[in-house]
């Protein structure tokens, strides 16, 4: 999961990816990260750790950190917040291989549509309610299109 300063949005789409992956018993790994290097080594937004918090899911622990090619080779998904943050990673990919595993968050949900999750960070703590719906939305589209069909027989 990719934002921009990685205390928003990013830490509440991987916080509630863990938390239904290991209500499901999955060892998939979910990691989150930015590009502004503003917020390196904070916690979450206190906003953004209230709103899960108030489903069960603490996301205090998380820091926040940079992007960084290896990111490529360690993940086999990367979604990202918006646009912006879409053109960040292909300036840093190394080439197709590393794009294909890019995405935009809201296309598992919304293919070919383009759809941004906004950043709540300047807004009220409604926009961080709003934020927490796109991302439980996709969580769960995310579960249905990969990590079901690895349970799938061939």
């Amino acid at each position: 999961m990719v934002c921009h300063g990685n205390i928003c949005r990013s830490p509440m789409a991987m916080g509630l990816l863990r938390h239904k992956l290991a209500k499901l018993g999955s060892d998939s790994e979910v990691d989150s990260c930015g590009f502004e290097p503003y917020h390196i080594g904070d916690a979450p937004d206190k906003r953004a750790q209230k709103i899960l918090a108030e489903k069960g899911i603490d996301i205090s622990g998380h820091r926040a950190r940079l992007f960084t090619t290896e990111d490529f080779d360690k993940f086999d998904h990367i979604f990202v917040m918006d646009r912006h943050n879409f053109k960040d990673i292909l300036a840093q990919s190394r080439g197709d291989e590393d794009m294909k595993k890019v995405q935009l968050l809201l296309d598992v949900v919304y293919p070919g549509e383009h759809l941004e999750v906004p950043d709540p960070y300047y807004g009220l703590e409604q926009a961080f309610r709003t934020t927490y719906a796109h991302v439980s939305g996709a969580a769960e589209e995310i579960i249905e299109t990969y990590e079901k069909k690895q349970d799938d027989p061939v």
